[in-house]
């Protein structure tokens, strides 16, 4: 049998020791100065001694109450320390970042220095998925959505939104040796598609570009022999930076291409494509922490 104290008692004890009345115990236990007393006078049968000295007012403690009291103080003040520290999140441990995997791979794996710069105590788990993670379910701390609105019940916080226009290597045009002046020529060259995992039928597609483009050249008859065709996002992109075809891909998932010039426009018309989100749960214990990733994903776009 266990040997330990009742903690109803305990708490009753300290609430009246520490308000030197019953009746103020009772109110912030929310119970009644009966039930402070009962609990008091269970707390003394298992001493073996008078806790209180019981006279009209004020309440007084006795030598072996004064000798408890801060004990037990002390002790509630510990389990309430330790019970915090259990609720705080780890500092140290890894802010778990979803993300579509040709931005993380694009996008945010070449940035990670920087963050690592800015924030050197508080590491990064990406996970590159097109999937949906459940982030109530604790799948992870914060994701990048790309859609058009901001998901609803969530935080989403749109860091940038992009565009879709024509790109290919500089080296496929230079290996045909001739210019691209209208929609039209781009049949020249091998197509370069990849499959939208969301199956929007408004997606930012070669179908759409075409039909698009045919407003403005209508000699433009999409009949092409040969396409290259990928599942997924990042293998069409590997395979246009190879010089293998002209893909339409997103000027933000590709920024860094066009900017070191190992892809170039084929053609100025463009898509509108969708927002990159920052979202999480909200009142989430690292919301502090997310709120920093999103203030550093704003200065680095």
């Amino acid at each position: 049998m266990s040997n330990r104290p009742p903690l109803r008692a305990l708490h009753a004890f300290e609430a009246a020791a520490r308000h030197g009345s019953f009746k103020d115990a009772a109110v912030e236990l929310c119970v009644t100065p009966t039930a402070i007393s009962h609990q008091v006078r269970l707390l003394e049968e298992i001493c073996g001694r008078k806790l209180f000295l019981r006279r009209p007012r004020p309440l007084a403690l006795t030598g072996a109450g004064a000798r408890l009291f801060p004990i037990v103080r002390n002790g509630f003040d510990l389990l309430a320390g330790s019970l915090a520290a259990v609720a705080e999140p780890d500092s140290q441990a890894p802010l778990r970042v979803t993300s579509p995997n040709a931005f993380a791979s694009r996008w945010l794996v070449p940035r990670l220095p920087k963050w690592r710069e800015a924030n050197p105590t508080v590491p990064l788990e990406i996970i590159g998925t097109d999937a949906i993670l459940d982030l109530r379910a604790g799948a992870a701390d914060v994701a990048i959505r790309y859609t058009r609105r901001p998901p609803l019940g969530f935080v989403a916080q749109e860091v940038c939104r992009d565009s879709f226009f024509p790109v290919c290597s500089p080296r496929l045009l230079a290996s045909d040796g001739r210019a691209i002046e209208r929609a039209a020529d781009l049949l020249r060259y091998p197509l370069i598609h990849f499959d939208w995992m969301n199956r929007d039928p408004d997606a930012p597609t070669w179908h759409r570009w075409l039909a698009t483009a045919r407003s403005i050249d209508p000699d433009l008859i999409p009949d092409k022999a040969w396409d290259l065709s990928f599942r997924e996002e990042l293998h069409a992109i590997d395979a246009v930076v190879a010089g293998q075809g002209i893909a339409i891909c997103s000027n933000v998932v590709v920024g860094r291409e066009l900017e070191n010039g190992s892809l170039v426009k084929a053609h100025p018309l463009s898509l509108p494509g969708y927002g990159f989100y920052v979202v999480w749960v909200p009142h989430v214990p690292r919301s502090a922490v997310i709120e920093s990733f999103l203030a550093w994903m704003r200065t680095v776009t």
